[in-house]
């Protein structure tokens, strides 16, 4: 509740046994500020709820402070009044203790009760005469200082559950708390210690970590279920906002480069480039590969630069086998019309890099396909020979695995087995058994 620096000037305060009470408090109030003033009391209620915590000018001492701390406002308004008038009716107390409260909330029956204030808490122990002090019955107090007074303040059965923040050590001696000239028992062949200086350093640190709450169980309560969400009432939304980062590769680029192989390649989507013009491609891209991002190809584009240029097609696929739209481009690829120059680019490509086994299966399929559905029977000859010059090479040059699409392709070699070329593949097959 309070820090380690107010925890040692209060237990400073409550030492100073010798000098006056109004001094004492004069000092509480300078040193500790108004919105700190609280937590401190609280701290001291707790200490005096223990006897032996302790010394008994001390307890004066705390007692002064709490009543004269909320001096300046009706007794009603001082939230440890039910605390004091207990305290003060506490028959378990000495009777010094008792008295002294009384006066200081201004018993009826006490004379000069402001003056006891002046003293210092081992002048009034010493010159205390008990035969002098007539002491008030609790509803006197309670009818004189405030008829609304809840002496005995509520007490939850959670709070009733929990361990107080003081427990007292079973092994001290009785009574060794408050005598300062006991000394506590010390293992063999240790210093002994006096006790008062162990129990002033238990003060500081209880000080330091004392609370309202205490030792309390924890207590396990289940998040309540949700009520249903009526016809015409707003949802709350909490939209999943776990955006992918995509990396822009045409930032702080040079856009001057490049230039030529732009042009050079939407020259080669319109028509066939010249010789000449199909090295300087092949130059501009084996300088820098890079450039290949550069050159305005998309996979849109890709299908007019294979059937105008399947050699250009085949340098700009190999260079853009890192890009993230590779996979597009191989999906059209595999999708656009099959011709000559489309298996040229993928049997060239399939010896320039290694190419997806999926794509070449696929792609196989697809021409398979296209073969079957095609109703020019003079175009349909051409192209089941393009197809199977295409399937051998790839077998010879072991590309493919044949044993995954030996039944597929064997179905084919049959159906065309008229066509010499088909022939020959089935030979081929029947060879690799």
């Amino acid at each position: 509740m309070i820090g380690v620096d107010e925890s040692r000037v209060l237990f400073s305060l409550l030492s100073a046994e010798s000098r006056p009470f109004e001094e004492i408090v004069a000092e509480f109030l300078s040193r500790f500020p108004r919105e700190a003033h609280f937590c401190a009391c609280c701290s001291l209620a707790m200490l005096l709820e223990d006897k032996e915590m302790l010394k008994p000018s001390q307890r004066l001492i705390a007692f002064a402070i709490l009543e004269q701390t909320y001096s300046s406002q009706p007794a009603s308004l001082n939230p440890f009044i039910s605390f004091l008038i207990n305290a003060a009716c506490d028959e378990a107390s000495e009777k010094s203790e008792m008295a002294f409260i009384q006066l200081i909330l201004g018993s009826p029956s006490g004379n000069n009760n402001k003056e006891v204030l002046k003293q210092a808490a081992v002048d009034y122990i010493k010159g205390f005469d008990s035969s002098a002090q007539v002491l008030s019955q609790r509803e006197q107090l309670e009818k004189q200082l405030c008829d609304d007074v809840q002496t005995k303040p509520y007490t939850s059965f959670f709070r009733a559950a929990a361990v107080r923040n003081v427990i007292p050590d079973p092994d001290l001696p009785q009574g060794c708390a408050s005598n300062s000239s006991d000394l506590k028992l010390s293992p063999a062949g240790a210093k002994p210690r006096v006790a008062s200086e162990d129990r002033d350093s238990a003060v500081t640190d209880l000080l330091q970590n004392l609370s309202f709450d205490g030792l309390s169980p924890q207590w396990i309560r289940p998040a309540p279920p949700r009520l249903p969400i009526l016809e015409g009432e707003l949802v709350w939304l909490n939209p999943d906002n776990n955006h992918e980062l995509l990396w822009d590769y045409s930032m702080c680029t040079d856009t001057s480069r490049g230039a030529a192989l732009r042009d050079l390649i939407a020259r080669a989507l319109k028509g066939p480039l010249a010789p000449a013009q199909q090295e300087q491609v092949v130059v501009e891209l084996a300088k820098d590969p890079k450039l290949v991002y550069h050159c305005g190809l998309t996979p849109r584009k890709l299908p007019d630069l294979v059937e105008h240029n399947p050699l250009i097609a085949v340098e700009v696929l190999s260079k853009s086998m890192n890009s993230p739209e590779i996979s597009e481009y191989f999906s059209v690829l595999v999708n656009m019309e099959m011709s000559l120059h489309s298996m040229e680019v993928v049997n060239r490509l399939t010896t320039a890099v290694d190419l997806p086994t999926e794509f070449v299966h696929m792609y196989i399929t697809n021409c398979i396909a296209s073969c079957q559905n095609i109703k020019d029977k003079y175009m349909q000859n051409r192209l089941v020979r393009l197809v199977c010059v295409f399937l051998q090479s790839l077998i010879r040059n072991k590309i493919i695995n044949v044993q995954d699409l030996f039944i597929e392709v064997q179905a084919f070699c049959i159906e065309f087995s008229r066509i010499r070329e088909a022939a020959g593949l089935f030979r081929l097959l029947k060879s690799l058994e």
